[in-house]
């Protein structure tokens, strides 16, 4: 029953969460709209609705100094949650690490950063995300001059449940035979996103644990009995080709998945890098380990290769 019912399990999950990450659809923005100077000297806009079709159409724009006329790459990133919860202000409830630290030196890396929020079960399914972020490009790129982003040099990023997306989205944009079965025609054309990068991404689902297929199979379906061709259109290391953006992977709970996108990357002769710290040093990290770059050894290493791969691909 609650292997056919998963949105039980999943909707437990969320009452229990919603007291401390979003859980919910909205069509208002979950913090007040704001603009101006942060603590640490980046600047930023809060709060920015890029569509109207579905809720949790905000995002946020930091510029690493107040100085936004100046040219930088743009990285896009999209949280995690299981895509039961989670947002751009708060971050992952999987991960227990420090995420909004983790975007802030991005930043201060020398990009402009686009951090979005999208929809969330049991009212959205698979693909609906990736049909509303694609409303999201089309947003920054009518938007591009207003706010001095620079939409020919893109970074995508997302962590867990947002590397699917970012995942995914890279095999859209590249791909037309994957963008057709999914019913979405790409708003960027491959030439302007220089990389991806795939922070801990559960994609080949016969190997997920009993957990994940709840949250995945939820995601995708209501159920974890999900048919070849569900998970033909969900796994789309299944359409890597040689258009693939260059991509950083980050593998620790999934390491596997990782693993098997390496071999897809590499078969197609796409640039890759695979950071891997089970295989590297026999150290299992915990999920999306990068974003305890500020405290960890192992995880400082894996951001500085991470950034000095994406900005080779952005000069």
């Amino acid at each position: 029953m609650l292997m056919t019912h998963t949105q039980l399990i999943v909707g437990a999950i969320q009452n229990l969460s919603a007291a401390t990450v979003n859980t919910k659809n909205l069509y208002e923005p979950l913090g007040t709209p704001m603009e101006g100077m942060k603590e640490n000297g980046q600047y930023i806009i809060t709060e920015i609705r890029y569509s109207d079709r579905f809720p949790n159409s905000y995002l946020d724009i930091t510029y690493p100094d107040e100085n936004r006329l100046t040219s930088r790459p743009t990285l896009i990133y999209f949280h995690g949650g299981g895509f039961f919860g989670g947002s751009k202000n708060i971050g992952d409830p999987l991960a227990g690490s420090d995420a909004t630290g983790l975007l802030d030196d991005i930043c201060a890396e020398g990009f402009n950063l686009v951090n979005v929020d999208y929809v969330l079960v049991p009212e959205y399914h698979f693909p609906d995300p990736l049909i509303q972020v694609n409303e999201a490009f089309a947003f920054l790129m009518e938007h591009a001059e207003q706010y001095h982003l620079d939409m020919d040099r893109v970074v995508m990023m997302g962590s867990s449940a947002g590397a699917i997306i970012t995942s995914q989205m890279g095999s859209v944009i590249t791909n037309p035979d994957y963008a057709e079965i999914l019913g979405i025609v790409p708003t960027l054309k491959a030439e302007q996103v220089k990389a991806v990068v795939l922070d801990d991404t559960p994609l080949v689902y016969d190997q997920f644990s009993i957990g994940t297929k709840v949250l995945v199979g939820n995601y995708v379906k209501g159920s974890i009995f999900l048919g070849q061709e569900e998970i033909r259109k969900y796994n789309n290391i299944l359409w890597v080709d040689s258009n693939y953006p260059p991509t950083v992977l980050l593998g620790s709970e999934y390491y596997i998945d990782m693993r098997s996108m390496h071999d897809a990357l590499i078969e197609a002769d796409v640039p890759h890098e695979l950071i891997d710290p089970l295989a590297e040093r026999n150290l299992r990290m915990p999920h999306c380990f990068v974003a305890s770059e500020r405290a960890d050894a192992v995880a400082k290493d894996a951001f500085d290769r991470m950034m000095g791969f994406i900005a080779e691909q952005v000069k």
